[in-house]
C-alpha cells in the first residue's frame, strides 16, 4: 500500500493514520494542510487512499466509495503496514467517512487513539437517523474535532446522543463540515486548521502518560 508521509522536523510524539473523506482524495488541499500543521506539532502523519480514490488516480473517473467491508480491510491492511515499523503510540484517524471507517476498527485493532475531524453522525438531512451505535460503548481514547454547523453533525444534535466516557468533543465556532467558519464569524480557514492540529497534538502528546 503506497503511503504519503508528512514526518516532524524535530522530535516525534506520536503517528496519525489519516484517511481521507468520500469524495476527495488523500493530497486534497484540507488533507495537504492539516497533514503540514500536525507535522510541525510534533505529529508524523500517514495518509493512504481507499481502492476507489486510487482507481480515479489512475483512470480520472469519479467513482463511489467500495463497500464498508472493503473499506474496513484496507484500513486493517494500512494499519498492518505502519505498526510492524513503529514502537510508539499510534493513533488512527480520517476526514468525514474515513474517520467513521477508523472509528468502526480502533477497539478491534487496539489503537492508542482515534482522530475525527468532521465525523459524520449522520447522513445530510437525517439528524433522526444517526449512525453512532457503537460510539456509545468506544474504548479507544478519542477526539472528534467537529465544525458547530456541520450539516453531517450539529452542536445542537449530537448533543443529544448517547456516547462513550472516552470521546472528547472539541467544537469549532460557526464552521461547516470542512471545519471552514462564516465569513462574518471574523475566523478564518487557517485559523480553525492550525487550532485543529494543536488541539489534535496535545491530545496525542497525552497517550504518553496514558
Amino acid at each position: 500500500m503506497s503511503l504519503k508521509w508528512n514526518r516532524p522536523a524535530g522530535s516525534l510524539s506520536a503517528t496519525l493514520i489519516l484517511a481521507h473523506g468520500a469524495g476527495a482524495p488523500m493530497d486534497s488541499p484540507f488533507m495537504e494542510r492539516i497533514a503540514e500543521l500536525l507535522a510541525a506539532q510534533g505529529i508524523a502523519v500517514a495518509r493512504f487512499e481507499f481502492p476507489y480514490m486510487a482507481q480515479r488516480r489512475e483512470d480520472g473517473r469519479k467513482r463511489p466509495p467500495n463497500p464498508q467491508a472493503q473499506l474496513l480491510d484496507c484500513w486493517r491492511r494500512v494499519h498492518a503496514q505502519v505498526r510492524e515499523t513503529l514502537d510508539g503510540p499510534l493513533a488512527l484517524g480520517g476526514k468525514s467517512m474515513g474517520g467513521r471507517m477508523a472509528s468502526l476498527l480502533a477497539d478491534e485493532l487496539g489503537a492508542d487513539a482515534l482522530v475525527c475531524l468532521g465525523y459524520p453522525f449522520y447522513a445530510a438531512g437525517k439528524p433522526e437517523k444517526p449512525r453512532v451505535a457503537h460510539l456509545a460503548g468506544l474504548r479507544t481514547p478519542t477526539l472528534i474535532v467537529q465544525g458547530e454547523r456541520d450539516a453531517l453533525g450539529n452542536r445542537e444534535a449530537v448533543a443529544g446522543y448517547a456516547l462513550a466516557p472516552t470521546i472528547r468533543l472539541h467544537w469549532l465556532a460557526a464552521a461547516d463540515h470542512d471545519l471552514k467558519p462564516l465569513k462574518a464569524s471574523g475566523l478564518t480557514h487557517e485559523q480553525h486548521l492550525a487550532a485543529t492540529a494543536r488541539e489534535v497534538a496535545g491530545f496525542l502528546r497525552g497517550l504518553q502518560g496514558h
